[in-house]
């Protein structure tokens, strides 16, 4: 819980400072409504609960139905919990005391819910009149969904709002983490690169993919204590690897797996809020064969590319573009694209290949929050306008490297009528890699004053991956 309350005082002093910048009295508490819990349709069957990222950052409470406010005066925090009835403690369990949650989340006072109105007229009232809520409103630059601001019975009357300010602080003090955040985020690093391994290691012709993901899942919870993922898995094999989010609904990972297949595991495990984005790709037989190891290698240039160039200042933009042109480079010397790559960059060709953005940030969210703050604009050429941010990467950031190669016929198809981008492209080449599907080799870096941290431990070269995959222990031991 220092984790939240470091969290809680580096929004204080960044909303003190933009106010003492702009003249304004430091008064005012900031108001956070927690996530509450959901019931699939017609039923009261609740689903697993996962607290409101804002909330989670500033709170880290698990449970749902809180508010959460933090005086900006004195730093003060306080929690407001729901009152429960007495049923709850026959299905649900003990009724903890409001003192159980002082302790566990380390606030300075908790009160409950049907107080919250009172307690914060009583307690917070000034010479300026009615108590100022700064209240979270703005939109996601990534998702383009708007959080939600607190609310409670008579807001309006009582209190003065503020729904303007707080979200681009908090948002950017979400883009840097600090060394506990960068811990636990570590942690879940860790659990994941495990948990990918064995899945490499069991990964066989004849299984279905949904074995693969309940693998990947059972080792993450059963040795790392972690329930929640961060995202759907994406266990995508043949040419499912060329569908960029596969694993959904319509897909739900349960293709068998063939002898010659490439496999694409793009999976990550959360812990305690903070999660984990890593993708592998590897034959399913184990053994790397020459059109595979061509484009594998294609992307693990730019992956390695790409981490090489990464400190602080570096624009994103220029990471994804250099990214493009290692692979366009391989894709030339391996006889599948012919002609001057300079050409092909500027007709932004390389976006056929690699049409999703170079990575994204990382924390509680994957996806997560601050890709374009305010003032700046997403690009609008192909490939370019699906980058989650163009930032100029900060000392602190946690960010992904998740370069990828794909044959997607519904973007090289129509390209052979183009009679300028068609000469770039060997046909009956490429008709050899019509069903292969795709490559992507996704890492978590943390950027360091002089460079990055890759946070990842997985194998990368296909010589380590077929070791591993043949029984070798992670790391390879040197031989003697």
């Amino acid at each position: 819980m220092e984790l939240h309350a470091g969290n809680r005082e580096r929004l204080v002093a960044a909303l003190r400072a933009h106010l003492s910048a702009s003249t304004r009295p430091l008064r005012g508490l900031v108001l956070l409504q927690g996530g509450e819990e959901r019931t699939r349709d017609s039923t009261d069957h609740a689903e697993l609960f996962r607290q409101e990222t804002y909330f989670a950052y500033l709170f880290g409470v698990r449970e749902p139905g809180f508010y959460g406010a933090v005086d900006i005066a004195s730093g003060q925090s306080i929690l407001f919990a729901p009152r429960l009835p007495p049923a709850y403690a026959v299905w649900m369990g003990q009724i903890k005391p409001s003192s159980y949650f002082k302790d566990m989340y380390k606030v300075d006072k908790v009160f409950y819910i049907d107080e919250l109105a009172q307690v914060l007229q009583n307690q917070f009232s000034d010479e300026h009149g009615k108590p100022l809520l700064f209240l979270l409103h703005g939109k996601s630059t990534d998702s383009g969904n708007y959080s939600k601001p607190a609310s409670f019975e008579g807001m309006d009357k009582y209190f003065d709002t503020d729904s303007s300010m707080l979200h681009p602080i908090i948002t950017e003090c979400r883009v840097i983490k600090s060394d506990m955040e960068l811990a636990v985020l570590q942690y879940a690093n860790d659990v994941s690169s495990e948990a990918h391994i064995e899945v490499m290691r069991q990964a066989k012709p004849g299984m279905k993919e949904f074995q693969l993901e309940s693998i990947f899942l059972h080792h993450a919870y059963m040795y790392g204590a972690c329930r929640h993922c961060s995202y759907t898995c994406i266990c995508a094999t043949g040419e499912n690897s060329s569908v960029l989010h596969y694993g959904h609904a319509a897909a739900p990972n349960d293709r068998t797996l063939m002898d010659g297949d490439m496999a694409l595991m793009d999976m990550g495990a959360e812990y305690h809020f903070y999660g984990s984005d890593i993708t592998c790709s590897y034959p399913i037989n184990g053994r790397f064969n020459r059109h595979q190891t061509v484009i594998y290698n294609a992307v693990l240039e730019a992956h390695n590319a790409v981490i090489s160039h990464m400190r602080p200042g570096v624009k994103w933009i220029d990471m994804h573009k250099l990214a493009e042109q290692r692979i366009l480079e391989s894709l030339e010397k391996g006889n599948i694209i012919q002609g001057d790559i300079g050409d092909m960059m500027a007709r932004r060709l390389g976006a056929l290949f690699m049409p999703h953005g170079l990575g994204h940030l990382l924390g509680i969210d994957t996806h997560d929050v601050g890709g374009y703050p305010e003032g700046s604009e997403r690009p609008k050429e192909p490939g370019l306008s699906a980058l989650r941010t163009i930032r100029e990467l900060k000392e602190g950031m946690v960010i992904t490297v998740e370069p990828g190669c794909y044959f997607i016929d519904a973007l090289l198809g129509p390209v052979r009528d183009d009679p300028i981008s068609s000469k770039f492209f060997k046909w009956e080449v490429i008709e050899n890699y019509k069903r292969f599907g795709g490559v992507r080799i996704e890492s978590n870096l943390y950027v360091t004053a002089q460079g990055c941290k890759n946070m990842t431990n997985c194998p990368r070269e296909t010589w380590e991956i077929e070791a591993v995959m043949a029984g070798a222990h992670w790391p390879l031991r040197a031989k003697n």
